[in-house]
């Protein structure tokens, strides 16, 4: 047995061993860049707190009392039971205009903008009639409010040009949500209007950061938005119809029908399933930020142990061939080296662009590591070999990092590259010979 355990197979195991041991480090690494991007969302979420979060804004919707007739008490009196109906305007005109400035908190930066937005719409007679009829109680239309929700309130800047049926308005404050958003309403006297439509207008001064979205709160919404933002990440349940994205910024147009929602024109206010449908019709765009250092350092740290395990494999190749003894230790010390790149390459990438941040923290390594492969072989030309193949390492890790969706099929063709020239290279190694040994030609 103990012969066995100094043969070149068991060397090898005993290589992969380390290789596996060095998942502690990088497990480490990844804490690391997870709690720093925490750090970064906890500086976004701090301007949010003064400046407004992420905004979702839906039309003017009518939210009417109603009294319900219930079950007769014991003597015989009526009882009723309240609720309050929803109704959609038919059409809604959204005009947005952003103006988007990054902001500095600490070492991070968050996108924030303020909007103008134009909103404007009507309520057709035909459908406050309707569903005045379908209401299966009394509407209380003296108690009838017209509701505006918001994702943050605390972007609401001003109101101006509140108009409703062309006459002056105000907004106040509420302690009503719609779909899980708060919201500010006006009071309105839905009997006094009779059987006339209700046309709204209004421009709103928001505020907030990361993204804007809406709510398709109307039979036909309609909505605009231009911004000097060069990154648009439109998301949500809808896409725009038209939209052109240019160095200046972006100009998008979307149009939602009703037909393309899983919930009606009206509805009873408390349906948790309509409040869901609500959640999920959302649409908008994201601030992208399209150098996300985490997200690159963290597809850095998942092919970590796959080259540390290239590297060890590049030293044990260089020990066979060359009839050398390298230490578990030495092993060890270079793995640790090459974890070091990993929390070098964080740090750096904080600070400065992401690729110079790769190519100080990978020339850094390759220096060490090559210095230290020189020293422990007692030749320089193996360093300069090592760390020559550690830099194409470090290269090619640099592309599948870069190559988002290409990675997989770039990092198959490399891996079965450098199994073949593994194979290629060890195909004479006697792997029961007590000392690395190459056999001879039959």
């Amino acid at each position: 047995m103990r012969g066995w355990t100094q043969t070149v197979t068991a060397r090898v195991a005993g290589i992969g061993l380390l290789a596996l041991v060095m998942l502690i480090p990088l497990a480490q690494v990844r804490g690391l860049v997870a709690e720093r991007e925490q750090m970064r969302d906890q500086a976004a979420a701090q301007v949010a707190q003064g400046w407004g979060g992420r905004q979702v804004l839906g039309g003017l919707v009518l939210a009417v009392p109603l009294r319900i007739p219930a079950e007769q008490d014991s003597s015989g009196q009526p009882r009723w039971r309240g609720g309050t109906d929803i109704v959609l305007p038919d059409e809604a005109q959204i005009v947005s205009t952003l103006r988007v400035d990054v902001r500095q908190y600490g070492i991070y930066r968050v996108p924030a903008f303020a909007s103008t937005v134009k909103l404007a719409g009507r309520f057709t007679a035909e459908d406050l009639a309707q569903f005045r009829r379908e209401a299966g109680g009394t509407w209380q239309g003296q108690q009838a409010e017209l509701q505006l929700p918001l994702g943050d309130l605390r972007g609401l800047q001003g109101v101006d040009d509140l108009k409703i049926n062309g006459l002056p308005a105000r907004f106040r404050s509420s302690a009503r949500h719609l779909g899980g958003l708060a919201s500010v309403v006006i009071p309105l006297d839905l009997d006094a209007l009779g059987d006339q439509p209700i046309t709204f207008s209004m421009t709103l001064h928001l505020a907030g950061t990361g993204s804007m979205a809406w709510l398709p709160l109307a039979r036909t919404t309609d909505v605009h938005i231009k911004a000097p933002w060069p990154d648009p990440s439109f998301t949500g349940a809808a896409l725009p119809m038209e939209r052109a994205v240019t160095a200046d910024g972006f100009d998008a147009h979307w149009r939602v029908l009703d037909l393309n929602r899983s919930f009606g024109q009206h509805w009873r206010e408390g349906d948790a399933r309509v409040d869901a449908a609500l959640r999920d019709a959302a649409f908008g765009v994201q601030l992208y930020q399209p150098v996300d250092v985490y997200q690159r350092n963290l597809r850095a740290g998942k092919y970590g142990v796959l080259f540390i395990g290239a590297t060890f494999l590049a030293f044990f190749l260089v020990e066979v061939l060359r009839r050398l003894r390298v230490h578990p230790v030495q092993y060890l010390m270079v793995g640790a080296a090459l974890a070091t790149f990993y929390v070098v390459l964080l740090a750096l990438s904080e600070q400065i662009a992401f690729a110079a941040a790769y190519a100080v923290a990978a020339l850094s390594v390759v220096g060490i590591v090559g210095g230290y492969a020189a020293a422990v072989l007692r030749a320089r030309r193996a360093g300069l070999i090592l760390g020559a193949a550690l830099a194409l390492v470090y290269a090619i890790l640099y592309g599948l990092i870069a190559a988002e969706q290409y990675a997989l099929l770039i990092g198959s063709f490399v891996l079965l590259a450098a199994v073949a020239l593994t194979m290629y290279l060890t195909r004479r190694i006697d792997w029961y010979a007590a000392t690395p040994a190459i056999m001879e030609r039959s």
